[in-house]
């Protein structure tokens, strides 16, 4: 075999594409110790400040902090004054990594990929046997990351934006009607629609009996109890109450039998109920997913989304980029008629569906 003619130009730009990927993944870990130490709410309005002064406000050494600060600072997290050797948290760095109710809020999410370095002896099981990896049976850090995250992108738009943009949903809530949180997870999801619309009566339902537990904490922390419940079941068993709204939030390319689960909302919903389901963006074709956010959500699935559907029989593995036709193929086959993009955010597709 003849030697590769090597392209010194393009080997070099690829190793500074690496490198930055492994200094992101360094990152990771200082923002999830910013976060969890209260350093980034420390600096939060404080103007510039000194390793001492945040060490004490944060009560931690003042050593390590100092390490710390100049991570950020290498990475951009932080600005530096070389002049006064302060560092300085701005008002947008703040919205992303010390507001926890920020639209924008992002150390939650370093949790998943620690979840996935945890478990990465799975996913090697899993790609050595094609079986599956069960949802529930992920380190601890999956569930708090990815309901955390996801918990303050809906804040930011369930109730201003994606319902409204369903034909008819936001008069039929307010005026009250049964809804059903299909793999509601923590129910963060649920209880921001039960906050919004007292007239309506609210039901979450998981297959992960840790995840209902603590969605039961939320609401009772929320003093929602009376119109918000949540029960263990599945998305092809949970029950038929003629719900006037059914949604899926991030999780029908999760399941094994999506087609089946859809089938089941057909079944549960009253006549002229509607179907909102919310799925990460996705272009139709993979050259068009070539993107930081595309490349996110590939990896979950590899690990996470792929490896739940395959654990639940794998009847029809959508994978997290799964995208607008596929999706409308699911529900064409399990009967309904229309089907329409509502709305859509560099994150997610909001998607319509109605008998």
């Amino acid at each position: 075999m003849d030697t590769p003619v090597i392209d010194r130009t393009k080997l070099d730009a690829f190793i500074a594409r690496a490198i930055g990927d492994l200094s992101a993944g360094y990152g990771g870990v200082m923002v999830s110790l910013g976060m969890k130490l209260g350093l980034y709410k420390a600096m939060a309005g404080a103007g510039p400040i000194s390793p001492k002064e945040l060490a004490a406000r944060a009560g931690c050494a003042e050593r390590y902090v100092n390490e710390w600060l100049n991570a950020q600072a290498a990475g951009g997290y932080v600005g530096y004054h070389a002049i006064s050797d302060t560092y300085e948290l701005s008002p947008e760095q703040a919205m992303v990594l010390a507001d926890e109710d920020s639209p924008v809020f992002i150390p939650n999410a370093w949790q998943v990929p620690a979840s996935m370095w945890f478990d990465e002896d799975k996913a090697i099981e899993a790609f050595r046997t094609g079986k599956g990896v069960a949802w529930g049976d992920h380190d601890g850090r999956l569930y708090c990351g990815v309901a955390a995250f996801y918990r303050n992108a809906y804040r930011g738009s369930l109730v201003p934006e994606w319902l409204p943009a369903l034909d008819g949903v936001v008069a039929r809530l307010e005026a009250g009607i049964d809804v059903a949180d299909v793999g509601c997870g923590h129910g963060h999801s649920t209880l921001l629609m039960g906050e919004a619309f007292p007239n309506s009566r609210f039901h979450g339902f998981d297959a992960h009996a840790a995840s209902i537990e603590e969605a039961r904490r939320n609401a009772a922390d929320a003093g929602l109890s009376e119109r918000v419940t949540f029960d263990v079941a599945r998305a092809t068993d949970y029950p038929d109450k003629h719900y006037g709204l059914i949604c899926f939030f991030d999780c029908l390319h999760d399941m094994g039998d999506p087609v089946a689960a859809a089938r089941h909302a057909a079944r549960a919903l009253a006549p002229d109920g509607t179907v909102m389901l919310i799925e990460p963006f996705a272009n139709d074709r993979v050259e068009d997913n070539m993107s930081p956010v595309a490349r996110i959500y590939y990896a979950a699935s590899t690990t996470l989304c792929c490896a739940h559907a395959i654990s639940e029989g794998g009847h029809l593995v959508l994978g997290a980029q799964a995208g607008e036709a596929r999706l409308a193929e699911v529900f064409r086959k399990a009967g309904f008629t229309h089907f329409r993009r509502a709305a859509e955010t560099p994150f997610n597709l909001i998607l319509e569906a109605r008998r």
